[in-house]
Protein backbone atom coordinates (compact mmCIF):
# COMPACT_ATOMS: atom_id res chain seq x y z
CA UNK A 1 0.00 0.00 0.00
CA UNK A 2 2.68 2.16 0.53
CA UNK A 3 4.80 1.60 -2.72
CA UNK A 4 1.47 2.21 -4.11
CA UNK A 5 1.04 5.59 -2.44
CA UNK A 6 4.56 6.90 -3.00
CA UNK A 7 4.23 6.09 -6.97
CA UNK A 8 1.06 7.77 -7.02
CA UNK A 9 2.43 11.05 -5.63
CA UNK A 10 4.92 10.71 -7.70
CA UNK A 11 2.65 10.19 -10.88
CA UNK A 12 0.88 13.46 -10.25
CA UNK A 13 3.92 15.33 -9.13
CA UNK A 14 4.84 17.99 -11.92
CA UNK A 15 8.31 17.05 -14.00
CA UNK A 16 11.51 19.10 -13.81
CA UNK A 17 10.94 19.66 -17.48
CA UNK A 18 7.34 21.19 -16.84
CA UNK A 19 7.95 23.24 -14.24
CA UNK A 20 10.23 25.12 -16.68
CA UNK A 21 7.69 25.14 -19.39
CA UNK A 22 5.23 26.44 -16.74
CA UNK A 23 8.17 29.12 -15.53
CA UNK A 24 8.96 30.03 -19.29
CA UNK A 25 4.95 30.06 -19.79
CA UNK A 26 5.03 32.75 -16.33
CA UNK A 27 7.51 35.11 -17.61
CA UNK A 28 6.30 35.42 -21.66
CA UNK A 29 2.27 36.06 -19.99
CA UNK A 30 3.71 38.87 -17.88
CA UNK A 31 6.14 40.20 -20.05
CA UNK A 32 3.42 40.22 -22.82
CA UNK A 33 1.36 42.37 -20.66
CA UNK A 34 3.93 44.86 -19.99
CA UNK A 35 4.58 44.95 -24.09
CA UNK A 36 0.66 45.38 -24.62
CA UNK A 37 0.53 48.32 -21.77
CA UNK A 38 3.60 49.93 -24.32
CA UNK A 39 2.15 49.21 -27.47
CA UNK A 40 -1.83 50.84 -26.72
CA UNK A 41 -0.52 54.55 -26.61
CA UNK A 42 2.18 54.56 -29.27
CA UNK A 43 -0.10 52.57 -31.55
CA UNK A 44 -3.18 54.79 -31.14
CA UNK A 45 -0.46 58.12 -31.26
CA UNK A 46 1.38 56.98 -34.04
CA UNK A 47 -2.58 56.35 -35.89
CA UNK A 48 -2.92 59.76 -35.17
CA UNK A 49 0.16 61.54 -35.97
CA UNK A 50 0.15 59.76 -39.45
CA UNK A 51 -3.44 61.13 -40.17
CA UNK A 52 -5.48 58.49 -40.30
CA UNK A 53 -8.26 56.89 -37.51
CA UNK A 54 -6.34 55.79 -34.03
CA UNK A 55 -7.98 52.34 -34.55
CA UNK A 56 -5.62 51.68 -37.74
CA UNK A 57 -2.62 51.93 -35.25
CA UNK A 58 -4.31 48.84 -33.19
CA UNK A 59 -5.10 46.86 -36.22
CA UNK A 60 -1.25 47.21 -37.30
CA UNK A 61 -0.47 46.31 -33.74
CA UNK A 62 -2.77 43.16 -34.00
CA UNK A 63 -1.33 41.80 -37.15
CA UNK A 64 2.48 42.40 -35.63
CA UNK A 65 1.50 40.34 -32.78
CA UNK A 66 -0.85 37.67 -33.84
CA UNK A 67 0.52 37.09 -37.56
CA UNK A 68 4.02 38.24 -37.82
CA UNK A 69 4.36 37.48 -34.13
CA UNK A 70 4.06 33.76 -34.68
CA UNK A 71 6.45 33.63 -38.18
CA UNK A 72 10.25 32.70 -37.57
CA UNK A 73 12.89 35.31 -37.77
CA UNK A 74 13.78 37.31 -34.83
CA UNK A 75 12.14 35.38 -31.41
CA UNK A 76 11.69 38.46 -29.47
CA UNK A 77 11.45 41.18 -31.11
CA UNK A 78 7.94 43.02 -31.63
CA UNK A 79 6.22 44.46 -34.41
CA UNK A 80 3.73 47.23 -34.88
CA UNK A 81 3.28 51.08 -36.11
CA UNK A 82 6.54 52.94 -35.65
CA UNK A 83 6.90 56.26 -35.71
CA UNK A 84 10.09 56.21 -37.98
CA UNK A 85 6.78 55.95 -40.36
CA UNK A 86 4.68 58.27 -39.62
CA UNK A 87 5.87 60.98 -41.59
CA UNK A 88 5.86 59.08 -44.99
CA UNK A 89 2.61 57.79 -44.51
CA UNK A 90 0.97 61.25 -43.27
CA UNK A 91 2.53 62.61 -46.91
CA UNK A 92 0.85 59.73 -48.84
CA UNK A 93 -2.41 60.30 -47.31
CA UNK A 94 -2.34 63.81 -48.06
CA UNK A 95 -1.47 62.74 -51.76
CA UNK A 96 -3.54 59.89 -52.93
CA UNK A 97 -5.95 59.84 -50.05
CA UNK A 98 -6.67 56.90 -46.86
CA UNK A 99 -7.94 54.40 -49.52
CA UNK A 100 -5.12 53.75 -51.44
CA UNK A 101 -2.98 53.59 -48.52
CA UNK A 102 -3.29 50.21 -48.20
CA UNK A 103 -2.51 49.27 -51.78
CA UNK A 104 0.94 50.93 -51.05
CA UNK A 105 0.98 48.96 -47.98
CA UNK A 106 0.05 45.58 -49.41
CA UNK A 107 2.95 46.66 -52.81
CA UNK A 108 5.55 47.20 -50.14
CA UNK A 109 4.69 43.65 -48.35
CA UNK A 110 4.47 41.69 -51.42
CA UNK A 111 8.26 43.15 -52.54
CA UNK A 112 9.46 42.51 -48.76
CA UNK A 113 8.21 38.77 -49.46
CA UNK A 114 9.94 38.73 -52.46
CA UNK A 115 13.09 40.34 -51.35
CA UNK A 116 13.30 37.84 -48.29
CA UNK A 117 12.82 34.57 -50.84
CA UNK A 118 15.96 35.73 -52.79
CA UNK A 119 17.87 36.13 -49.63
CA UNK A 120 18.21 39.83 -49.60
CA UNK A 121 17.82 40.16 -45.96
CA UNK A 122 21.56 39.73 -45.02
CA UNK A 123 22.32 42.62 -47.26
CA UNK A 124 20.40 44.95 -45.41
CA UNK A 125 23.28 45.15 -42.90
CA UNK A 126 25.45 46.32 -45.35
CA UNK A 127 23.59 49.68 -45.36
CA UNK A 128 25.85 52.55 -44.03
CA UNK A 129 24.93 53.00 -39.67
CA UNK A 130 25.64 57.03 -40.69
CA UNK A 131 22.65 56.61 -43.41
CA UNK A 132 20.43 54.74 -40.96
CA UNK A 133 21.03 57.57 -38.01
CA UNK A 134 20.43 60.37 -40.50
CA UNK A 135 17.34 58.56 -41.53
CA UNK A 136 15.99 58.13 -38.19
CA UNK A 137 17.33 62.22 -36.88
CA UNK A 138 15.80 63.29 -39.87
CA UNK A 139 12.75 61.56 -39.24
CA UNK A 140 12.51 62.68 -35.63
CA UNK A 141 13.19 66.70 -36.42
CA UNK A 142 10.05 66.31 -39.30
CA UNK A 143 7.91 64.58 -36.62
CA UNK A 144 8.86 67.23 -33.59
CA UNK A 145 8.27 69.59 -36.31
CA UNK A 146 4.88 68.42 -36.72
CA UNK A 147 3.34 66.68 -33.28
CA UNK A 148 4.47 70.57 -31.84
CA UNK A 149 1.31 71.57 -33.41
CA UNK A 150 -0.45 68.97 -32.33
CA UNK A 151 0.65 69.70 -28.50
CA UNK A 152 -1.38 73.14 -28.41
CA UNK A 153 -4.00 71.57 -30.50
CA UNK A 154 -3.44 72.95 -34.12
CA UNK A 155 -3.00 71.66 -37.49
CA UNK A 156 0.34 71.59 -39.16
CA UNK A 157 0.17 73.43 -42.34
CA UNK A 158 1.91 71.09 -44.38
CA UNK A 159 5.28 69.69 -44.71
CA UNK A 160 9.05 69.71 -42.71
CA UNK A 161 9.99 73.02 -44.33
CA UNK A 162 6.60 74.56 -43.87
CA UNK A 163 6.50 73.21 -39.99
CA UNK A 164 9.38 74.72 -39.46
CA UNK A 165 8.61 78.03 -40.96
CA UNK A 166 5.51 78.32 -39.08
CA UNK A 167 6.62 77.52 -35.44
CA UNK A 168 7.10 81.37 -35.04
CA UNK A 169 3.89 81.76 -35.85
CA UNK A 170 2.50 79.38 -33.85
CA UNK A 171 4.05 80.70 -30.91
CA UNK A 172 2.39 83.90 -31.02
CA UNK A 173 -0.86 82.60 -31.41
CA UNK A 174 -0.46 79.86 -28.96
CA UNK A 175 1.01 82.90 -26.47
CA UNK A 176 -2.69 84.61 -27.30
CA UNK A 177 -4.97 81.76 -26.99
CA UNK A 178 -6.20 80.24 -23.88
CA UNK A 179 -7.05 76.90 -25.12
CA UNK A 180 -4.23 76.02 -26.65
CA UNK A 181 -2.02 77.07 -23.40
CA UNK A 182 -3.95 74.29 -21.53
CA UNK A 183 -3.67 71.85 -24.11
CA UNK A 184 0.53 73.20 -24.23
CA UNK A 185 0.05 72.10 -20.50
CA UNK A 186 -1.22 69.17 -20.80
CA UNK A 187 1.61 67.62 -23.61
CA UNK A 188 4.66 69.21 -21.59
CA UNK A 189 3.01 67.95 -18.43
CA UNK A 190 3.18 64.31 -20.28
CA UNK A 191 6.94 65.02 -21.77
CA UNK A 192 8.17 65.76 -18.14
CA UNK A 193 6.56 62.47 -17.06
CA UNK A 194 7.81 60.43 -19.62
CA UNK A 195 11.30 61.84 -19.09
CA UNK A 196 10.95 61.36 -15.27
CA UNK A 197 9.04 58.56 -15.08
CA UNK A 198 11.75 55.83 -15.92
CA UNK A 199 14.38 57.47 -12.97
CA UNK A 200 12.33 55.47 -10.64
CA UNK A 201 13.24 52.02 -11.56
CA UNK A 202 10.69 50.29 -9.65
CA UNK A 203 7.93 51.57 -11.02
CA UNK A 204 8.76 51.92 -14.67
CA UNK A 205 9.47 47.90 -14.60
CA UNK A 206 6.07 47.35 -13.33
CA UNK A 207 4.10 50.02 -15.51
CA UNK A 208 5.73 51.93 -18.60
CA UNK A 209 6.15 55.55 -18.99
CA UNK A 210 4.47 56.38 -22.28
CA UNK A 211 0.62 54.53 -20.25
CA UNK A 212 1.65 56.05 -17.33
CA UNK A 213 1.94 59.82 -19.50
CA UNK A 214 -1.21 59.47 -21.12
CA UNK A 215 -3.27 58.05 -18.37
CA UNK A 216 -2.18 60.68 -16.17
CA UNK A 217 -3.21 63.72 -18.62
CA UNK A 218 -6.57 61.59 -19.34
CA UNK A 219 -7.57 61.84 -16.01
CA UNK A 220 -6.36 65.26 -15.23
CA UNK A 221 -8.63 66.52 -18.55
CA UNK A 222 -11.87 64.48 -17.23
CA UNK A 223 -11.38 65.38 -13.95
CA UNK A 224 -10.72 69.37 -14.62
CA UNK A 225 -13.49 69.48 -17.81
CA UNK A 226 -10.38 70.99 -19.69
CA UNK A 227 -11.15 72.19 -23.23
CA UNK A 228 -8.52 70.20 -25.16
CA UNK A 229 -9.28 68.13 -28.33
CA UNK A 230 -9.46 64.26 -28.28
CA UNK A 231 -9.22 61.56 -30.28
CA UNK A 232 -12.21 60.82 -32.74
CA UNK A 233 -13.39 57.27 -32.52
CA UNK A 234 -14.86 55.73 -35.30
CA UNK A 235 -15.09 51.65 -34.18
CA UNK A 236 -12.81 48.68 -35.15
CA UNK A 237 -15.13 47.65 -37.79
CA UNK A 238 -15.73 50.57 -39.54
CA UNK A 239 -11.93 51.47 -40.41
CA UNK A 240 -10.75 48.44 -41.82
CA UNK A 241 -11.32 48.91 -45.66
CA UNK A 242 -9.71 47.05 -47.98
CA UNK A 243 -8.40 48.36 -51.47
CA UNK A 244 -10.45 48.16 -54.18
CA UNK A 245 -9.33 48.13 -57.91
CA UNK A 246 -9.84 51.79 -58.11
CA UNK A 247 -7.46 52.29 -55.25
CA UNK A 248 -5.08 50.76 -57.30
CA UNK A 249 -6.19 52.69 -60.72
CA UNK A 250 -5.60 55.76 -58.51
CA UNK A 251 -1.94 54.99 -58.26
CA UNK A 252 -1.49 54.48 -61.92
CA UNK A 253 -2.92 57.55 -63.38
CA UNK A 254 -0.60 60.39 -64.98
CA UNK A 255 1.44 62.00 -62.91
CA UNK A 256 1.01 59.52 -60.19
CA UNK A 257 3.47 56.27 -61.18
CA UNK A 258 6.49 58.24 -60.11
CA UNK A 259 5.73 59.65 -56.91
CA UNK A 260 3.82 56.08 -55.99
CA UNK A 261 6.76 54.43 -56.60
CA UNK A 262 8.63 56.49 -54.80
CA UNK A 263 6.69 55.87 -52.28
CA UNK A 264 6.27 52.18 -52.57
CA UNK A 265 10.24 51.86 -51.92
CA UNK A 266 10.54 53.53 -49.32
CA UNK A 267 7.89 52.08 -47.52
CA UNK A 268 9.92 48.64 -48.61
CA UNK A 269 13.40 50.21 -47.56
CA UNK A 270 12.74 51.94 -44.49
CA UNK A 271 10.68 49.29 -43.29
CA UNK A 272 13.21 46.56 -44.08
CA UNK A 273 16.48 48.26 -42.74
CA UNK A 274 14.50 49.82 -39.65
CA UNK A 275 12.96 46.05 -38.47
CA UNK A 276 16.20 44.72 -39.48
CA UNK A 277 18.22 47.23 -37.63
CA UNK A 278 15.91 46.63 -34.61
CA UNK A 279 16.62 42.88 -34.85
CA UNK A 280 20.26 43.10 -34.36
CA UNK A 281 19.80 45.51 -31.37
CA UNK A 282 17.41 43.17 -29.85
CA UNK A 283 19.44 39.89 -30.76
CA UNK A 284 22.14 41.95 -28.48
CA UNK A 285 19.94 41.71 -25.26
CA UNK A 286 19.50 38.37 -25.14
CA UNK A 287 21.27 34.89 -25.03
CA UNK A 288 18.28 33.02 -26.71
CA UNK A 289 18.55 32.09 -30.72
CA UNK A 290 19.52 34.87 -33.34
CA UNK A 291 17.75 36.38 -36.15
CA UNK A 292 17.55 34.98 -39.13
CA UNK A 293 17.27 37.90 -41.36
CA UNK A 294 15.70 36.62 -44.42
CA UNK A 295 13.19 34.95 -42.57
CA UNK A 296 12.42 37.98 -40.57
CA UNK A 297 12.22 40.33 -43.64
CA UNK A 298 9.69 37.90 -45.12
CA UNK A 299 7.80 37.82 -41.61
CA UNK A 300 7.83 41.46 -42.03
CA UNK A 301 6.40 41.12 -45.68
CA UNK A 302 3.47 38.76 -44.55
CA UNK A 303 2.61 41.22 -41.76
CA UNK A 304 2.58 44.12 -44.21
CA UNK A 305 0.83 42.29 -47.00
CA UNK A 306 -2.19 41.49 -44.42
CA UNK A 307 -1.98 45.22 -43.31
CA UNK A 308 -2.22 46.53 -46.86
CA UNK A 309 -5.34 43.87 -47.19
CA UNK A 310 -7.00 45.16 -44.23
CA UNK A 311 -6.04 49.27 -44.76
CA UNK A 312 -4.22 49.88 -42.00
CA UNK A 313 -0.72 51.36 -40.99
CA UNK A 314 3.10 49.94 -42.51
CA UNK A 315 4.17 47.86 -39.98
CA UNK A 316 7.91 47.67 -38.81
CA UNK A 317 9.72 46.12 -35.89
CA UNK A 318 9.96 48.70 -32.85
CA UNK A 319 13.10 48.71 -30.72
CA UNK A 320 10.67 50.49 -27.63
CA UNK A 321 8.14 47.47 -27.69
CA UNK A 322 11.40 45.19 -28.33
CA UNK A 323 13.48 46.04 -25.49
CA UNK A 324 10.72 46.44 -23.23
CA UNK A 325 9.84 42.99 -24.38
CA UNK A 326 13.14 41.54 -23.07
CA UNK A 327 13.35 43.49 -19.97
CA UNK A 328 10.27 42.62 -18.66
CA UNK A 329 11.86 38.89 -18.75
CA UNK A 330 10.00 37.40 -22.09
CA UNK A 331 11.28 34.05 -22.77
CA UNK A 332 9.85 33.06 -26.38
CA UNK A 333 7.75 34.51 -29.02
CA UNK A 334 4.91 33.98 -27.11
CA UNK A 335 5.02 37.51 -25.38
CA UNK A 336 4.47 38.87 -28.84
CA UNK A 337 1.91 37.23 -29.49
CA UNK A 338 -0.13 37.15 -26.40
CA UNK A 339 0.65 41.68 -26.67
CA UNK A 340 -1.52 41.36 -29.85
CA UNK A 341 -4.85 39.25 -28.24
CA UNK A 342 -4.40 41.73 -25.80
CA UNK A 343 -4.68 44.51 -28.41
CA UNK A 344 -7.38 42.83 -29.86
CA UNK A 345 -9.28 42.37 -26.68
CA UNK A 346 -8.69 45.91 -25.93
CA UNK A 347 -9.75 47.31 -28.86
CA UNK A 348 -13.06 45.18 -29.38
CA UNK A 349 -14.27 45.59 -25.64
CA UNK A 350 -12.74 49.19 -24.50
CA UNK A 351 -12.99 51.20 -27.99
CA UNK A 352 -14.53 54.21 -26.28
CA UNK A 353 -11.75 54.26 -23.98
CA UNK A 354 -10.11 55.54 -27.00
CA UNK A 355 -12.60 59.24 -27.22
CA UNK A 356 -11.44 60.17 -23.71
CA UNK A 357 -7.61 60.59 -24.34
CA UNK A 358 -6.16 64.03 -25.08
CA UNK A 359 -4.20 64.54 -28.65
CA UNK A 360 -1.93 66.75 -26.42
CA UNK A 361 -1.22 63.60 -24.69
CA UNK A 362 -0.31 61.84 -27.62
CA UNK A 363 1.87 64.58 -29.28
CA UNK A 364 3.66 64.99 -26.12
CA UNK A 365 4.57 61.29 -27.04
CA UNK A 366 5.46 61.49 -30.07
CA UNK A 367 7.76 64.43 -29.37
CA UNK A 368 9.70 62.91 -26.98
CA UNK A 369 9.98 59.84 -29.31
CA UNK A 370 10.96 61.93 -31.94
CA UNK A 371 13.67 63.18 -29.58
CA UNK A 372 15.06 60.11 -29.01
CA UNK A 373 15.47 59.56 -32.51
CA UNK A 374 17.99 62.38 -32.80
CA UNK A 375 21.72 60.91 -31.81
CA UNK A 376 22.81 63.61 -29.60
CA UNK A 377 25.20 61.21 -27.30
CA UNK A 378 26.91 60.12 -30.42
CA UNK A 379 26.94 62.85 -32.66
CA UNK A 380 30.47 64.10 -30.60
CA UNK A 381 32.71 61.21 -30.69
CA UNK A 382 31.31 60.77 -34.01
CA UNK A 383 32.31 63.89 -34.94
CA UNK A 384 35.78 63.66 -32.96
CA UNK A 385 36.60 60.47 -34.74
CA UNK A 386 34.55 59.84 -38.23
CA UNK A 387 33.67 62.82 -39.55
CA UNK A 388 32.73 62.07 -43.01
CA UNK A 389 30.38 59.88 -40.81
CA UNK A 390 29.26 62.51 -39.21
CA UNK A 391 28.47 64.60 -42.64
CA UNK A 392 26.79 61.96 -43.94
CA UNK A 393 24.81 61.61 -41.10
CA UNK A 394 24.03 64.99 -40.66
CA UNK A 395 23.17 65.26 -44.59
CA UNK A 396 20.84 62.81 -44.75
CA UNK A 397 18.61 64.21 -41.70
CA UNK A 398 18.71 68.02 -43.22
CA UNK A 399 17.82 66.71 -46.71
CA UNK A 400 14.62 64.42 -45.30
CA UNK A 401 13.77 67.87 -43.75
CA UNK A 402 13.90 69.96 -46.81
CA UNK A 403 12.87 67.41 -49.51
CA UNK A 404 11.12 63.91 -48.59
CA UNK A 405 11.98 60.79 -46.99
CA UNK A 406 13.04 59.08 -50.11
CA UNK A 407 15.23 61.69 -51.94
CA UNK A 408 16.59 61.91 -48.59
CA UNK A 409 17.60 58.23 -48.05
CA UNK A 410 18.89 58.33 -51.33
CA UNK A 411 21.23 61.68 -50.92
CA UNK A 412 21.79 59.35 -47.88
CA UNK A 413 23.66 56.29 -49.44
CA UNK A 414 24.80 58.12 -52.66
CA UNK A 415 27.18 60.18 -50.33
CA UNK A 416 27.96 57.12 -48.04
CA UNK A 417 29.41 55.04 -51.35
CA UNK A 418 31.07 58.16 -52.73
CA UNK A 419 32.78 58.45 -49.20
CA UNK A 420 33.89 54.92 -49.03
CA UNK A 421 35.22 55.08 -52.34
CA UNK A 422 37.25 57.96 -51.70
CA UNK A 423 38.57 56.37 -48.54
CA UNK A 424 39.36 53.23 -49.99
CA UNK A 425 40.65 54.52 -53.62
CA UNK A 426 44.33 55.50 -51.70
CA UNK A 427 47.14 54.99 -54.07
CA UNK A 428 50.89 55.78 -53.08
CA UNK A 429 54.10 56.55 -55.75
CA UNK A 430 56.89 54.75 -54.38
CA UNK A 431 59.92 55.90 -56.25
CA UNK A 432 63.43 54.01 -55.82
CA UNK A 433 66.93 54.90 -57.82
CA UNK A 434 68.19 51.92 -59.76
CA UNK A 435 71.81 51.21 -59.56
CA UNK A 436 71.84 50.95 -63.42
CA UNK A 437 74.00 53.56 -64.91
CA UNK A 438 72.60 54.95 -68.34
CA UNK A 439 74.41 58.05 -69.34
CA UNK A 440 76.49 61.13 -68.39
CA UNK A 441 75.51 64.17 -66.94
CA UNK A 442 77.26 67.84 -66.91
CA UNK A 443 76.34 67.98 -63.48
CA UNK A 444 74.27 69.82 -61.86
CA UNK A 445 70.76 69.54 -59.94
CA UNK A 446 68.17 69.02 -62.55
CA UNK A 447 64.47 69.71 -62.41
CA UNK A 448 62.74 67.52 -59.86
CA UNK A 449 64.06 68.58 -56.64
CA UNK A 450 60.40 68.76 -54.93
CA UNK A 451 59.82 65.62 -56.81
CA UNK A 452 62.76 63.89 -54.37
CA UNK A 453 61.60 65.28 -51.28
CA UNK A 454 64.64 67.32 -49.60
CA UNK A 455 64.60 67.32 -46.05
CA UNK A 456 64.54 70.48 -43.11
CA UNK A 457 68.58 70.25 -43.81
CA UNK A 458 68.45 70.53 -46.89
CA UNK A 459 69.60 66.95 -48.17
CA UNK A 460 67.32 64.38 -49.65
CA UNK A 461 66.56 60.95 -48.50
CA UNK A 462 70.26 59.83 -49.77
CA UNK A 463 72.42 62.58 -48.14
CA UNK A 464 72.54 64.71 -51.19
CA UNK A 465 72.09 68.51 -50.89
CA UNK A 466 70.36 70.79 -53.21
CA UNK A 467 73.64 70.94 -55.19
CA UNK A 468 73.40 67.28 -56.01
CA UNK A 469 76.63 66.94 -53.54
CA UNK A 470 76.74 64.22 -51.01
CA UNK A 471 77.88 64.54 -47.05
CA UNK A 472 81.43 64.03 -48.59
CA UNK A 473 81.03 67.05 -51.19
CA UNK A 474 81.47 65.05 -53.94
CA UNK A 475 78.90 63.48 -56.59
CA UNK A 476 75.76 64.69 -58.42
CA UNK A 477 72.56 63.93 -57.57
CA UNK A 478 71.03 61.02 -59.28
CA UNK A 479 74.25 60.01 -60.43
CA UNK A 480 77.09 57.69 -59.40
CA UNK A 481 80.06 59.83 -58.55
CA UNK A 482 81.47 59.80 -61.73
CA UNK A 483 78.40 61.94 -63.61
CA UNK A 484 76.38 58.55 -64.69
CA UNK A 485 72.56 58.92 -64.58
CA UNK A 486 70.82 56.31 -62.90
CA UNK A 487 67.12 55.57 -63.40
CA UNK A 488 63.85 55.49 -61.58
CA UNK A 489 61.86 53.01 -60.55
CA UNK A 490 58.69 53.97 -59.62
CA UNK A 491 55.94 51.64 -58.53
CA UNK A 492 52.20 52.08 -57.81
CA UNK A 493 50.88 51.09 -54.67
CA UNK A 494 46.84 50.20 -53.62
CA UNK A 495 43.85 51.25 -55.42
CA UNK A 496 44.04 53.37 -58.59
CA UNK A 497 40.57 54.66 -59.29
CA UNK A 498 39.39 58.32 -61.30
CA UNK A 499 38.71 59.45 -57.99
CA UNK A 500 42.63 59.77 -57.23
CA UNK A 501 43.69 60.14 -60.85
CA UNK A 502 44.61 63.95 -60.39
CA UNK A 503 46.63 63.37 -57.66
CA UNK A 504 48.65 60.79 -59.24
CA UNK A 505 48.78 62.65 -62.56
CA UNK A 506 50.41 65.86 -60.70
CA UNK A 507 53.03 63.67 -58.71
CA UNK A 508 53.72 61.81 -62.24
CA UNK A 509 54.53 64.88 -63.57
CA UNK A 510 56.43 66.52 -60.79
CA UNK A 511 59.75 63.34 -61.67
CA UNK A 512 62.57 64.59 -63.11
CA UNK A 513 62.30 65.27 -66.57
CA UNK A 514 66.03 64.33 -67.49
CA UNK A 515 65.95 60.66 -65.92
CA UNK A 516 64.42 57.70 -67.46
CA UNK A 517 61.17 56.59 -65.70
CA UNK A 518 60.06 52.94 -65.36
CA UNK A 519 56.88 52.88 -64.24
CA UNK A 520 55.37 49.67 -61.93
CA UNK A 521 52.23 48.85 -61.65
CA UNK A 522 52.04 45.22 -60.43
CA UNK A 523 51.44 46.89 -57.11
CA UNK A 524 48.08 48.09 -57.27
CA UNK A 525 45.15 45.97 -55.91
CA UNK A 526 42.92 47.66 -58.51
CA UNK A 527 43.20 49.83 -61.27
CA UNK A 528 40.14 50.89 -63.05
CA UNK A 529 39.60 52.02 -66.87
CA UNK A 530 40.18 55.33 -66.58
CA UNK A 531 43.37 55.20 -64.60
CA UNK A 532 44.58 52.71 -67.13
CA UNK A 533 43.74 54.69 -69.91
CA UNK A 534 45.71 57.89 -68.26
CA UNK A 535 48.79 56.09 -67.80
CA UNK A 536 48.92 54.97 -71.23
CA UNK A 537 48.92 57.93 -72.24
CA UNK A 538 51.16 59.83 -69.95
CA UNK A 539 53.97 56.77 -70.73
CA UNK A 540 53.10 57.81 -74.59
CA UNK A 541 53.89 61.45 -73.68
CA UNK A 542 56.94 61.02 -72.03
CA UNK A 543 58.49 58.59 -74.89
CA UNK A 544 57.21 61.53 -77.49
CA UNK A 545 57.46 64.40 -75.57
CA UNK A 546 60.27 66.90 -77.02
CA UNK A 547 63.79 67.38 -74.99
CA UNK A 548 62.70 64.86 -72.82
CA UNK A 549 64.55 61.33 -72.84
CA UNK A 550 62.71 58.60 -73.95
CA UNK A 551 61.13 56.92 -71.04
CA UNK A 552 62.21 52.78 -71.48
CA UNK A 553 58.84 51.48 -71.32
CA UNK A 554 58.53 48.46 -68.08
CA UNK A 555 55.07 46.14 -68.74
CA UNK A 556 52.61 47.48 -65.84
CA UNK A 557 51.21 44.53 -64.82
CA UNK A 558 47.70 45.73 -63.98
CA UNK A 559 45.96 44.02 -60.72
Amino acid sequence: MRRSRVARQRQFRPSIPSRQALSVWRADVTASLVVFLVAVPLCVGVAVASGVPAELGLVTGIVGGLLTGLLPGSSLQVSGPAAGLTVLVFEAVQEYGLGTLGALVLIAGVLQLAMGALRLGRWFRAISVAVVQGMLAGIGLVLIAGQLYALVDAKAPGGGPANLGGLPKLAADTAGSGASLTALAVGAGTIVLLVLWPKWRRAARVVPAPLVGVALATVVVWMLDLPVARVEVAGLLDVVQPPGSADFLRLTEAGAVAGALGTVLAFTLIASAESLFSAAAVDRLHDGPRTDYDKELMAQGAGNTVCGLLGALPMTAVIVRSSANVHAGARTKASRVLHGAWLLLFAVALPAALGVVPLAALAGVLVHAGGKLLPVKQWRPLWREHRGEAVVLAATAVAIVATNMFEGVLLGLLMAVAKSAWETSHVHLEIVELDEPVAPVAGGAKAGDAAAGLGADGRGPDGRGPDGRGPDGHGTRGTDGSGTRRPVLVRALGHATFLRLPKLLDQLEALPKDREIQLDLSGLRHLDHACAAALGNWEEQQRRGPGGTTRQKTPSVAP
